[in-house]
């Protein structure tokens, strides 16, 4: 739905703001599914801080309303744009995440938890936008994941990290022609824990003296060329659990596509490095993926992905001992049904093996809250929804 200047000075306060843009556009995404999951522990594992011994809860299945969204997460928010003139524009991007179940604010509580930024942007030299935003990691890799980085079911955390939203940023997009280069810097990402561990500050960083505290940076290049997509990228994070004492989380990721008719074809490798601060190795691991979308009606889209991690070592916290685990791997299936322009209806399914869903695990720190339960060592999901965009 988009708001004239006029009509979005309704917001009374905001009026000002609203009056001063060039255009402003109030939109958002209701997404509701309900789901299913097999083995699903009643809460979160105990880990201990000092051996990392993971203790796990009994649970079973669980049905209910997943909140933070299937296919898309609930969201509203603003954007506005300004002409400056000689080809600059101002924009801004106000988004808030939220349960469509309970009404409550996602992202910790944050207000404008999924986006919130200013910048300016030219069309012959790019954009360059400042606050909390997506990683370039996040931004250039979507296209290339078979669900698109859909809540259900999509190892997002595995590929980009938790800090695939960063506060404190400052990032540049450039297009020309096919090619679109990104890069961004993060003085403080604003991620709170390193998988259970938390961060000093709640990982807020820009701390006096220790610069480098949770600070995070990140370059990604693509290329679409008529049917062929190919993308790289490199992301680093040095989350700090106490002060002055920086860890260094790297991956590094390319990934292709290929579009054949209705058929699109996704491949894709992660390379991944978290070392604590004094050089030990966190996790070091080989994440894999592929997959296919195809149109098969005009209304009707379906998706399958397949994912692996090949974890060659982990500490489930700095100090405690090293092991090899068992790798996490996924299926995952999409059927998509268009109602109209603003409104579908979805059927969405998983199988994991070795992990929570979506590779939910004490590395991860559990964003999902997929739990796996004591005595098993897979999940299923199943899930039935309705998004509407407005």
């Amino acid at each position: 739905m988009k708001k004239t200047a006029a009509a979005f000075a309704a917001f009374g306060a905001m009026s000002g703001m609203a009056q001063a843009q060039s255009n402003v556009t109030l939109y958002g995404v209701l997404d509701m599914p309900i789901e299913f999951v097999a083995n699903q522990a009643a809460g979160a594992p105990t880990v201990n801080q000092t051996t990392g011994a993971v203790t796990r809860q009994s649970g079973g299945n669980r049905v209910a309303l997943q909140g933070s969204g299937g296919l898309s997460g609930p969201r509203w928010g603003m954007r506005g744009v300004e002409d400056l003139g000689g080809g600059l524009k101002a924009l801004f991007v106000l988004e808030s995440g939220f349960g469509v179940d309970t009404g409550t604010s996602q992202q910790g509580g944050r207000l404008f938890g999924r986006q919130a930024l200013v910048g300016l942007s030219n069309g012959q030299y790019g954009t360059l936008t400042f606050g909390r935003q997506y990683t370039t990691m996040f931004d250039a890799f979507t296209n290339f994941m078979p669900m698109y980085f859909a809540p259900l079911y999509e190892p997002l955390a595995a590929l980009a990290g938790v800090n695939f939203r960063e506060d404190n940023m400052i990032k540049y997009v450039g297009v020309f022609g096919g090619l679109t280069a990104e890069a961004h810097y993060s003085f403080g990402a604003g991620t709170g824990t390193l998988g259970v561990v938390p961060l000093a500050g709640s990982g807020a960083g820009e701390v006096p003296g220790n610069f480098r505290d949770n600070s995070a940076y990140g370059a990604t290049v693509s290329y679409l060329s008529g049917r062929f997509g190919v993308v790289a990228g490199y992301d680093q994070w040095n989350p700090a659990v106490t002060t002055g004492n920086s860890a260094s989380l790297k991956k590094a990721s390319v990934a292709a596509s290929y579009a054949m008719g209705p058929v699109k074809l996704v491949a894709g490798y992660r390379w991944g490095s978290n070392k604590d601060a004094a050089g030990n190795t966190l996790l070091r691991d080989d994440f894999y993926w592929v997959g296919a979308n195809y149109q098969a009606t005009s209304a009707l889209a379906l998706s399958l992905g397949y994912y692996w991690d090949n974890q060659k070592t982990m500490r489930v916290v700095p100090g405690s001992a090293a092991f090899d685990p068992a790798n996490p791997w996924q299926v995952s299936f999409l059927a998509d049904y268009t109602l109209s322009k603003r409104t579908d209806v979805y059927l969405s399914m998983a199988y994991v093996k070795n992990s929570g869903l979506n590779f939910d695990t004490t590395a991860t720190g559990f964003p999902n809250a997929y739990y796996l339960e004591q005595g098993h060592s897979n999940q299923v999901g199943v899930a039935m929804g309705i998004r509407h965009k407005f």
